[in-house]
């Protein structure tokens, strides 16, 4: 087997990525542009690709493509249903990223909580040698116990990030994109119910047609000028233009992102210009880059190879 992985940056020093090589021949590729998409897959049986574009163009010039795995669990860089009428296998790897996405939200929640970035600045830049006492409190620091925890997208991650919510002594709320999610232990709601109480509302869903665009500004002000939105779904699924404005009308008390409509983000991003910047933690999609779970992640890959080998 002739296998050609497209885009190894996207994996990062990880330690078993070369496990890959028991299965075949592997041509590693750090990145791979568009136009060169093609070119690499001739004579290529299996295709490895985190982000890298294989479309209904690429299909019909892949002639010996069989299997495309998805470094990731999110498919929509592959149009799997066309690759199906070829006879092609697509397979993507599910629950690699929980726990390391599920830490990551509460890293946001607990940046803007606890004003980290804040009070770091203020020890290191001297300002804390001159203060009068021994503690400074010049931000309030605000508990998550007691608070309702407002979950939109309950799948593992969000099943994940409620049950750490609950340690913290949290009411979980939360609100099914699909509407077939039912988890009689929380309480289920409307988008608008849910973004009218939550003192945290955290998105854990996928981007489709039904979520994109799902959180606007007549969406922002149903929300406590004391609440905070935390995205480490999606991005496409906050209108950004929308939550920059919110944000700088104090609509709501912070945000926390990880992921963006445009990724990397592009310069002119309304997110970028925002002018109350304490108010905003952006991170850049790395939630679900732990190196354990970026380790789980080519596990999931080796096995998928094998699977279909061995079928």
């Amino acid at each position: 087997m002739k296998i050609a992985f497209l885009d190894t940056e996207t994996m990062g020093e990880i330690p078993n990525l070369h496990q890959i090589d028991q299965l075949g021949e592997v041509i590693y590729y750090p990145t791979t542009q568009p136009f060169q998409t093609i070119e690499r897959l001739q004579k290529v049986d299996i295709a490895i690709t985190c982000k890298v574009v294989i479309d209904r163009n690429v299909l019909d010039h892949t002639p010996d493509l069989k299997l495309i795995c998805a470094a990731a669990t999110g498919i929509n860089h592959i149009d799997a249903e066309y690759a199906h009428q070829k006879g092609i296998t697509v397979k993507n790897v599910a629950d690699y990223s929980t726990h390391s996405v599920a830490q990551h939200t509460f890293a946001l929640i607990l940046s803007l909580y606890n004003h980290i970035p804040y009070y770091d600045r203020f020890v290191k830049e001297g300002e804390y040698a001159k203060h009068p006492i021994f503690s400074c409190m010049e931000k309030n620091i605000t508990e998550i116990r007691g608070k309702i925890f407002g979950i939109i997208g309950l799948g593992a991650i969000g099943k994940k990030v409620a049950e750490i919510a609950e340690a913290f002594g949290a009411e979980i709320w939360y609100y099914s994109t699909t509407g077939k999610n039912f988890y009689p232990k929380y309480k289920r709601t409307s988008l608008d119910e849910l973004l009218s109480n939550a003192d945290i509302v955290s998105i854990h869903a996928p981007l489709n047609d039904t979520t994109r665009n799902l959180i606007t500004f007549d969406r922002l002000t149903l929300m406590k000028p004391t609440a905070i939105l935390i995205n480490t779904g999606r991005g496409g699924i906050i209108n950004e233009a929308d939550l920059a404005r919110a944000i700088d009308n104090d609509i709501i008390a912070g945000a926390g992102l990880d992921v963006f409509s445009r990724e990397p983000i592009l310069p002119d991003n309304p997110i970028m210009h925002v002018k109350k910047t304490e108010k905003l933690i952006l991170t850049p999609h790395n939630a679900w880059t732990s190196i354990e779970a970026r380790t789980v992640l080519i596990e999931g890959i080796v096995k998928n190879i094998k699977e279909f080998i061995n079928k």
